[in-house]
Order: structure tokens, then C-alpha cells, then sequence
């Protein structure tokens, strides 16, 4: 186990380094120079003079390769520079924001589980009744509602018609109930789905056939083996989830005005705040590694038939 979690540690190295490259490479691409983004935000005139001036200063007048290197050293030291609209350090501005992103993130993950598990379960257990067929409504209606117009309901009816929720920020439990509701109905959807076709695949192997040949109860076949073993694509999908909540929730941060890390993300491209970019980049490339990590994990602890040797054979 140490030796495949120091594995997977290792693997990240070369994913965030291909990262880094990549957010270089557009950046220098791009016909946006930094030097003049960084005059204009800061609006001053970027004459020629001033151009050369903070040119140099950005280190762009240096060969690229070096200035690659000058880049991923400064990244290594969670130096991303200072953001170009408030002259802040923009690793600061970040963390400030990440615990409302991660806040939202997480409860709208608990809350999906908390609806889908048991959904997608007693969807598959009692097929083709009446919570099979709310559990396929609700998973097709999840899946097609855009997340903007689904907020804009639920602003609509609970906070302008019912008066009962706030509309907009953060603060207290209210303020997180219709943001979370509104990331939850999509994972609901996706979750509802799999696992109603991981237990309905599971039921057809032959170890539920000899569980009940043995005389064990149904309650414990289908909770402690059944549902153990059919949760596994859930948890890819949780993992997955995870690391796009944490980096994504752009849409409904803006829907909301909810003060995290995705809004910030959406002002910096409209203000062209290069540094601001490059650390969300480097910060998407490692919560999905990481979120991926610990999936695995669990997962080899959920099911038994996962060969840890075979995982880091490959």
C-alpha cells in the first residue's frame, strides 16, 4: 500500500509539469502580452517605454526555455505573483476564496449521495415499480435542466414567491441551500443512474446465487455485499466530481454570487490576469490528481477483488 501511494505521489510530478507547459505555451501564443494586461488593469498608458520596463520585469525578455524554468520554480514555491486587477498576491486572494468554493463543493457532494444512494439502490431492488420510475424522471431531469436556469427557479420560487431563502452571498445555512441544491440535482442524476445499473449487474453474479443458497438473509446479501461491491463506479464518479466541484462551480458562484474560488477564476479571463490563470490551472491539474488518488484507495478498500499488485504493475 505505501509503495503504490508513493507511486501515485511520483506520477503527479510529471502531470503538473505538463500542466505548467501547457498554460505557458497558450499564454505566450495568445495575442495578449502580459505586460500590457498588467498596465491596463492597473490603467496606465502602456507606452513603449513602460512596456520594455515591466517586460523585463516579468522576465519576458529572457529565452523561453528559461523562462519556463523561472516559472515552474516559482509555482513550486506556491508564488504565482501578484494579481494584475489588485496587486495582491494571488496565492492569498486564493486561499481566502477556497473555503467557500471547497464549503459548497462538499456539501453539494453529501447531499447527491445522500439522495442517490439510496435511490439508485431501492431503484434497482424493486425494478420497474413506482421509485424506479421517480428515480428515472428525477435522473432525466437532472441530466437536461441547465444549472443557470435550475438556479434561477429556485431563486424564483423559494426566494422572490416564498420569501424563505436568501437570493445572493454567504453566511449562514441559507445562504448554502439553493447553490448546493442547484450543483446536487446534476450529480443526483448521474449517481441515481449508475448505481441502479452497477446493483442491477451485480444481482446477475453467481455470489448472490450461493449467498442465498446458504441461507443468508436478503437485507444482509444485498447491503453488505451487494451494494459494497456496486458502489465502486460511483465513487470513480465521486472522485471525478470532486476535483471539477472544487475548480468549477463557475456557473452557479456566479448565479449566486457566491464568493469562491470559481468566480474569481471567471473575473481574472475577463480581466486577462495571467497570474491569476496560471494558479488555477496548477490547482485544477493537482485537486484531480489528488481527488483520483484517494478514489482509488477507497475503492480498494470497498472491493476485495481489486489486486493492489496489479494497480501498480501498471
Amino acid at each position: 500500500m505505501v509503495s503504490y501511494i508513493g507511486k501515485r505521489i511520483l506520477a503527479i510530478i510529471p502531470v503538473v509539469l505538463f500542466a505548467i507547459l501547457i498554460t505557458f505555451v497558450l499564454i505566450h501564443i495568445s495575442p495578449v502580452d502580459p505586460a500590457e494586461a498588467y498596465l491596463t488593469a492597473a490603467h496606465i498608458h502602456p507606452t513603449e517605454e513602460l512596456l520594455a520596463e515591466k517586460r523585463h520585469e516579468f522576465g519576458l525578455d529572457q529565452p523561453l526555455i528559461v523562462q519556463y524554468f523561472q516559472t515552474v520554480m516559482k509555482i513550486s514555491r506556491l508564488d504565482f505573483g501578484r494579481s494584475y486587477l489588485t496587486n495582491e498576491p494571488v496565492w492569498d486572494e486564493v486561499a481566502a476564496r477556497m473555503p467557500a468554493t471547497i464549503q459548497l463543493a462538499v456539501s453539494s457532494i453529501l447531499f447527491a449521495m445522500l439522495v442517490s444512494i439510496p435511490l439508485g439502490f431501492l431503484s434497482a431492488v424493486y425494478k420497474n415499480s413506482l421509485i424506479d420510475t421517480f428515480s428515472r424522471l428525477l435522473s432525466f431531469f437532472g441530466a437536461s435542466i441547465p444549472q443557470f436556469w435550475l438556479g434561477y427557479l429556485l431563486i424564483f420560487f423559494f426566494s422572490v414567491k416564498l420569501d424563505l431563502l436568501p437570493v445572493e452571498g454567504r453566511g449562514s445555512w441559507e445562504h448554502l441551500v439553493l447553490p448546493t441544491m442547484t450543483l446536487s440535482l446534476a450529480l443526483i442524476a448521474i449517481y441515481t443512474r449508475l448505481l441502479r445499473a452497477s446493483v442491477l449487474e451485480q444481482l446477475q453474479e453467481s455470489y448472490v446465487l450461493y449467498a442465498r443458497t446458504r441461507g443468508i438473509k436478503e437485507k444482509v446479501i444485498m447491503v453488505k455485499h451487494v451494494l459494497k461491491i456496486a458502489i465502486s463506479p460511483v465513487i470513480t464518479g465521486l472522485g471525478m466530481n470532486m476535483g471539477k466541484l472544487l475548480t468549477g462551480t463557475i456557473i452557479v458562484e456566479q448565479v449566486f454570487s457566491w464568493p469562491g474560488f470559481g468566480r474569481y477564476f471567471v473575473e481574472a479571463i475577463f480581466n486577462r490576469d495571467i497570474p491569476v490563470i496560471q494558479c488555477y490551472v496548477f490547482l485544477a491539474a493537482c485537486l484531480f490528481i489528488v481527488c483520483n488518488l484517494i478514489v482509488d484507495l477507497v475503492q480498494l478498500y470497498m472491493d476485495p477483488r481489486i489486486s493492489l499488485k496489479g494497480r501498480t504493475d501498471q
